[in-house]
């Protein structure tokens, strides 16, 4: 085990269907190669509570609220399971969409996640926390934050996934960092299929990246291409690269089958890039 600043980290984007859930959970599993990770999924969805075969568990009669809200006799090790990928997971509910209601009305309900389950556990139990939060503002997202501190923020090809980063940031990210400390780790390009050298959302995408002050050295080095480096590309004099989170069947067909893509397909070239999101974790931040 390697000895490192425990941490834990929100990936979180206003927006269904970016691929957040996949991160979240191949980030935690790449975290789990040398650490003790704990998986939260407070995503009401349950998309990588069920991908990874704990479908049982989302629809028990507990759920985190039990422990956040007081309102049973749940206990966290009531809730947490065990999985065969190293690290352990507390599974979302589909009562969850109760709990998000029931916090409104809570004292002190956006600091129950911290105080109830990441103080609890972060150091003593786990080095790090991965949080899957809903792709909707609300009580758990502002839970997520809190507990946090750290957000790494998945973003597609395409005017609506480019719409859910600024409400991300507009709606979630910017009226927290009012009150506590938010830090983004990175801005991950995720779903990449088309060609950069081309004018294509992918480009459009990438090159608003890796130009933009607001994402200045938020970009991981997977997807990092300067601006000389798009002229050389758009001159002929160097092939284009593949930057980003490539679309691979292998990322959807692994939850097919309950496993994270490091244990579906270990010779998969899109695991390198969840070994540098951990990596990010690891350092709290991008290293250039």
């Amino acid at each position: 085990m390697t000895a490192t600043e425990p941490r834990a980290v929100d990936v979180v984007i206003l927006k269904g269907g970016v691929g957040k859930s996949t991160i979240s959970m191949n980030l935690a599993r790449q975290l789990a190669e040398q650490h003790r990770v704990l998986f939260a999924d407070l995503d009401p969805n349950g998309h990588a509570t069920n991908g990874l075969g704990f479908e049982d568990a989302y629809q028990s009669d507990i759920n985190v609220g039990d422990v956040v809200l007081d309102q049973g006799d749940a206990t966290l090790d009531d809730l947490i399971q065990r999985t065969e990928f190293g690290f352990d997971l507390l599974p979302s509910s589909n009562t969850l969409e109760d709990v998000e209601n029931d916090l409104k009305g809570a004292i002190q309900g956006s600091a129950r996640v911290k105080s109830n389950v990441v103080d609890p556990l972060l150091g003593d139990v786990y080095d790090y926390i991965v949080f899957d939060s809903p792709a909707y503002p609300g009580m758990l997202n502002n839970n997520a934050l809190v507990a946090t501190g750290n957000v790494m923020i998945p973003i597609a090809p395409g005017s609506s996934a480019i719409g859910g980063y600024k409400r991300t940031m507009e709606r979630l990210i910017a009226p927290a960092q009012e009150y506590i400390d938010i830090d983004v780790l990175a801005v991950v390009p995720n779903q990449i299929q088309d060609r950069i050298d081309q004018q294509t959302e992918a480009r459009e995408l990438l090159e608003n990246l890796n130009t933009a002050e607001t994402t200045e050295g938020k970009v991981p080095n997977f997807a990092r291409i300067t601006a000389e480096e798009f002229e050389q590309i758009d001159a002929g004099e160097t092939a284009p690269p593949k930057p980003g989170i490539r679309h691979r069947a292998a990322l959807s067909r692994s939850l097919k089958y309950n496993q994270p893509l490091q244990d579906y397909d270990p010779d998969n070239d899109q695991i390198q890039h969840f070994e540098e999101l951990a990596g990010i974790v690891e350092n709290g931040g991008i290293e250039r």
